[in-house]
């Protein structure tokens, strides 16, 4: 088993902003890095560690405010844990009032402390 291609940014600090296909009500989130099993470093000092996830009705790159006036809204803050299962699902926040978007930023702010660059393997959104 490889590990594939993950996507990778330079640091240990960078943000995705995620262009969902419809607006969705976001009630988690899940997050995935490889395990030290199957990395060809043996470490997973690159996997992402403090996270924050943002949404948004525009795509905004830090801060800014949407259609409708308002700034992009924080849904949770998390802590992916190499030492647990590879996939990791995080419950997030509800907005009220309850509403969809239709963009969703994962904020990375720090990892597991590789200094040249952070990586992720997969994100899913969930909600309805």
């Amino acid at each position: 088993v490889s590990p594939g291609s993950c996507w990778a940014f330079k640091g240990h600090q960078g943000q995705v902003v995620i262009k969902l296909p419809a607006r969705v009500h976001l009630t988690a989130i899940t997050v995935q890095h490889i395990t030290k099993d199957v990395s060809p470093s043996g470490t997973v000092i690159s996997a992402p560690k403090d996270v924050a996830v943002f949404v948004s009705l525009l795509s905004t790159s830090g801060g800014g405010v949407d259609a409708d006036g308002e700034e992009e809204s924080l849904l949770g803050t998390f802590t992916y844990n190499v030492e647990k299962e590879p996939m990791q699902t995080f419950p997030l926040k509800d907005v009220v009032p309850p509403r969809a978007f239709s963009y969703v930023k994962l904020l990375v702010k720090s990892n597991w402390g590789n200094p040249w660059y952070t990586c992720i393997y997969r994100v899913q959104v969930h909600g309805r």
